[in-house]
């Protein structure tokens, strides 16, 4: 599976997280492989961003790590789309006017 380099890396960093929130609780893998109901594999690959793991895996994770509120963030803050509809905001004709987007 092709994955461009900073994905793969995204992936590495999520794992990562989700490992040290395992630790931080105490709790073991296997604990959190009954809470997420998968194997205890699947939790290893997760925690090493495995890509093959599914979303849904992911989201189980989190919710035995009480962080399932996290999946909320993702792609919360779009930056680059609010770039895009503000620059086409102030294009835009209104009544003959260019809308002050800005103040």
């Amino acid at each position: 599976m092709f994955l461009p380099r900073k994905v793969k890396g995204n992936l590495e960093t999520m794992g990562e997280q989700i490992k040290l929130a395992r630790r931080r609780r105490k709790l073991s893998i296997a604990t959190i492989a009954q809470r997420a109901q998968c194997s205890e594999l699947t939790v290893i690959r997760a925690e090493r961003g495995t890509p093959s793991v599914s979303i849904g895996v992911y989201a189980r994770i989190l919710y035995g790590l009480g962080l399932d509120e996290d999946l909320l963030l993702i792609a919360r803050d779009d930056v680059a789309g609010n770039v895009l509809v503000n620059a086409k905001l102030l294009k835009t004709k209104e009544k003959g006017e260019y809308n002050d987007v800005l103040g």
